[in-house]
């Protein structure tokens, strides 16, 4: 799994973007209960998914302050 791109995220409208948080948010409790069954393969794609939230919760933040980058 890699990253998604910053730039990549911004073209999706607020609804889009809180649609992939809940997913993303889903698919950490998912990877983090397969790590603890023994049944995660690569730990990496933990750290991916939470910094995808962070990039994400980063852009919403973003347009309420009413910036653009």
């Amino acid at each position: 799994m890699k990253p998604t791109k910053p730039s990549d995220l911004r073209g999706l409208s607020d609804g889009e973007l809180l649609n992939q948080i809940k997913d993303n948010e889903r698919a950490l409790v998912d990877m983090r209960f397969k790590k603890a069954v023994g049944q995660l393969e690569s730990t990496a794609v933990i750290r991916i998914i939470r910094r995808d939230i962070a990039r994400l919760k980063t852009i919403l933040r973003e347009r309420e302050l009413g910036k653009t980058a």
